[in-house]
């Protein structure tokens, strides 16, 4: 079945609304998608600084600790605030995850890797108090879009991370990631090579250079229209992936761009492509680490 292609229409009505409203295209989202369902915990230290903040969104209804779900938004590494994820927030929670959207700090108030590190540090946080709020902290699913992607995948693989803040490999289930910069040299790209000039090589900034057989199971969605992170990266860290045996999936897009496979997870536009209901499928599907 042909995928409908409503993306382009929608968008310009998303940049219409917001325009009129004098607010953000994240904000004209968060607008547009229903306030409710869940309950938020708003503005929780995970660390010393004040970008060390996440909120939660949990469903109301009462449960056994459910899976949690931590979402890092994207940005270029040098803008992005959780309060404007609220519908990525929404569309996990609507699905019955405690879910997790933190800040971390930026460029260039720091460069690579502290904003990683913060990654690991605010994972660290909801390993040890997320059962506070019904979250099982044995099953984490590590999420993310564009640069909050490529720092969620780095977490994931680059063993390092985990280390040092203290959080058990098998702890995190799995990892969805929506149109992430795995594989290019952002040691050499114009746009990115300031923030990453403290890497002491290329491939210590390339999740594609830590893909191993033990690697959780990894659902990698990628618009075919993206102009802004080629979809090259996911199909070869699906390659990097796969030729060491590990567990992942590639899902292309079509007629989807680099703002369409985040704005599709949202609960309003859901119909743009299947990102959401790909994403709550492979989440059930993962099976308990021992």
């Amino acid at each position: 079945m042909a995928m409908i292609r409503p993306y382009a229409l929608k968008a310009a009505i998303l940049t219409l609304a917001a325009i009129l409203s004098a607010c953000s295209p994240l904000e004209a989202v968060d607008f547009l998608v229903p306030n409710g369902g869940f309950e938020r915990s708003a503005d929780i230290a995970y660390g010393p600084g004040e970008r060390h903040k996440l909120d939660i969104y949990r469903p109301r209804e009462p449960d056994a600790r459910r899976t949690v779900v931590v979402f890092f938004y994207g940005g270029a590494w040098k803008s992005g605030a959780r309060q404007d994820y609220r519908f990525a927030a929404e569309a996990f929670a609507a699905r019955g995850y405690v879910t997790v959207v933190p800040d971390y700090r930026l460029y260039p108030q720091v460069r690579f890797p502290a904003f990683v590190e913060d990654a690991a540090l605010a994972l660290a946080w909801v390993h040890r108090n997320v059962s506070g709020f019904g979250g099982d902290p044995a099953r984490l699913v590590l999420a993310g879009h564009s640069a909050g992607a490529h720092s969620a995948a780095l977490v994931a693989l680059d063993r390092r991370y985990l280390e040092t803040a203290g959080v058990p490999e098998k702890a995190i289930l799995g990892f969805v990631g929506l149109a992430g910069p795995y594989s290019f040299d952002p040691t050499t790209f114009p746009t990115t090579k300031d923030i990453f000039a403290t890497a002491r090589r290329a491939d210590d900034a390339r999740p594609a250079a830590f893909a191993r057989a033990d690697a959780p199971p990894m659902l990698l969605i990628h618009g075919l229209d993206d102009s802004t992170v080629q979809v090259r990266n996911s199909l070869d860290l699906t390659r990097a992936l796969r030729d060491r045996g590990a567990a992942v999936r590639f899902l292309p897009l079509p007629d989807v761009g680099h703002p369409g496979v985040l704005l599709a997870l949202a609960s309003s536009f859901e119909s743009m492509a299947p990102v959401m209901a790909e994403a709550h499928a492979f989440i059930q599907g993962l099976p308990a680490r021992n």
